[in-house]
């Protein structure tokens, strides 16, 4: 089994659900309880489901896994789009998890594609 640890996308992913987990921890309108939690939520499952994934024992495997996680990672993307248009995060928050939702998906991608060429 590979380290998970030493993938790019998997640092990157846990870089996010940190940032993710900070905004949303400032996010104080009781209103916006639910969305906080899925903010949270979703962005945990991206750098989880890599771990998961790169356990299992085939590519195939793995590469499925990492589709759970880009799932995961589009599902954010959303939830940042809809914290912003509410009001709940500020523009530089919003900027930031949108730069690293968006280069984080690039990577799942490519890395899915990859895997299915072997």
């Amino acid at each position: 089994m590979a380290d998970f640890k030493k993938l790019r996308v998997w640092k990157k992913a846990h870089a996010l659900a940190l940032n993710a987990d900070r905004v949303a921890a400032s996010i104080r309108n009781a209103a916006h309880k639910p969305l906080r939690s899925q903010l949270n939520r979703a962005a945990m499952s991206i750098p989880t489901n890599i771990v998961e994934g790169r356990g299992k024992r085939t590519d195939r495997d793995f590469a499925r896994y990492l589709g759970y996680a880009l799932g995961s990672a589009c599902e954010l993307e959303y939830h940042i789009i809809v914290a912003h248009d509410v009001g709940a995060i500020p523009e530089p928050d919003f900027d930031a998890l949108m730069r690293q939702v968006v280069d984080i998906k690039r990577m799942l991608h490519g890395l899915i594609d990859r895997l299915s060429e072997q």
